[in-house]
């Protein structure tokens, strides 16, 4: 019997240690819901488990950059609502003014409601804001250089051919052959508006006119006027930028007598805007993240909606003439803020997509997160009363192995 070393005891004293820890981490556990609280409960878990939840959170971070993406567009397009209404009645304007039931007092009234119309639309491109940050001036577009608008007109041939800028006017014939009615004798007036000033350059149709004849005036510097190879008229300014564009381009074909020619009107009169003027601009696109990663982004790009960016800046309708070509720049300016809008409804739609896509993706890692961290509380217990038992059990045997060195007294006696 040995008293200096009582080895049942310091047996029993790690076994209880072993459990009071294996208690004390299950008590850890149970109390904090992880199974891993510490890199030393599982070392790779808790890295995969972290670098989940930096997804996690990153996922939930671009679902609400993207919400923030719909509410700036959502502005955007609300105030383009408007500028469509204001366009609508400045077409209702001119449309009005056009007639000559109008009296030049008359007009000069009309052209009062005009200006105030084309101040209003300015104002809202310029004040337009999310967050501070101008919506609609032109801040947001993307980077260009200075470029020069084209109008081009339908398809026409000359017989059974295509027209091209050599073809005589007199031969014309609309894309289904039948003849535009252009006689020797007729004039041709190329209307349009540019900086406010409406020009009008008038050609009298000789047997020998061309397509490249067709502005009446070779002089003119404003423009040139030639035919594709798929026969379309196309018109283009001669300079490039917001200030030398060619708005509301109207051309008009009469008799000696000035009768209008309908069908040949109607036909050369369906020029359409195919490339818009710009000016030289930093790309403003607006970024949004809408990933957890980096290079998760989209842009978005929205034009200046200004009134000289839509070509219906200081339009004149005190006048017959004037008010047709206004019919024309506002019917082009419609067009351009309704491109826009639709544009903005697209980005919007892509966008409640992504949000869906964002709360799916973070449901899923947030799944497999909890697979890895969490604790199964119903087996964590189960190992928690085990370990309480067999710590207050090594308790007790701690105290039996303690009282085994009394036994020597029993020899000293």
């Amino acid at each position: 019997m040995k008293i200096n070393h009582n080895i049942a005891s310091l047996n029993t004293y790690r076994q209880l240690t072993n459990n009071t820890n294996a208690t004390s981490k299950s008590l850890e556990k149970l109390s904090s819901g992880l199974r891993i609280n510490s890199a030393a409960d599982d070392a790779a878990g808790l890295a995969i488990s972290e670098k989940m939840r930096g997804q996690i959170r990153g996922l939930d971070q671009a679902s609400s950059n993207s919400e923030d993406g719909i509410s700036l567009v959502q502005t955007a397009e609300g105030a383009l609502n408007e500028t469509t209404s204001i366009l609508q009645r400045m077409r209702e304007l001119a449309v009005q003014s056009s007639s000559d039931t109008n009296t030049d007092e008359d007009r000069d009234n009309i052209q009062d409601e005009m200006d105030q119309l084309t101040a209003e639309i300015d104002r809202i491109s310029t004040t337009t804001q999310y967050n501070t940050k101008n919506l609609l001036d032109g801040s947001m577009g993307k980077a260009s250089v200075s470029i020069a608008n084209v109008n081009t007109s339908a398809v026409l041939k000359e017989g059974t051919d295509v027209a091209d800028t050599g073809s005589l006017l007199t031969d014309l014939t609309d894309s289904d052959g039948n003849s535009l009615g252009i006689a020797a004798g007729d004039t041709i007036d190329v209307s349009y508006e540019m900086n406010g000033v409406v020009t009008t350059d008038t050609y009298t149709v000789t047997s020998a006119s061309t397509v490249a004849n067709m502005t009446g005036a070779t002089a003119d510097a404003h423009l040139t006027i030639a035919a594709t190879t798929a026969g379309a008229i196309t018109v283009t300014a001669a300079d490039e930028g917001l200030a030398n564009a060619i708005n509301g381009l109207t051309v008009t074909v009469k008799d000696s007598t000035g009768t209008t020619k309908t069908d040949a009107t109607n036909a050369l009169n369906t020029f359409e805007e195919t490339t818009a003027a710009a000016n030289v601009q930093s790309d403003g696109t607006a970024i949004l993240q809408i990933g957890a990663n980096s290079n998760q982004t989209m842009q978005v790009s929205i034009l200046d909606m200004g009134a000289s960016a839509l070509g219906v800046a200081e339009l004149d309708i005190t006048t017959a003439t004037a008010s047709q070509v206004a019919i024309n720049a506002i019917d082009t300016a419609t067009q351009k803020v309704s491109a826009q809008r639709s544009a903005l409804g697209a980005i919007q739609n892509r966008l409640e997509h992504t949000i869906n896509n964002l709360g799916t993706s973070s449901e899923n890692l947030t799944s497999a997160e909890s697979n890895i961290r969490d604790v199964d509380m119903a087996k964590e217990m189960t190992e928690y009363t085990k370990n309480n038992i067999l710590t207050q059990a090594a308790t007790s045997m701690l105290a039996q192995a303690n009282q085994q060195p009394q036994s020597v007294l029993s020899l000293l006696q």
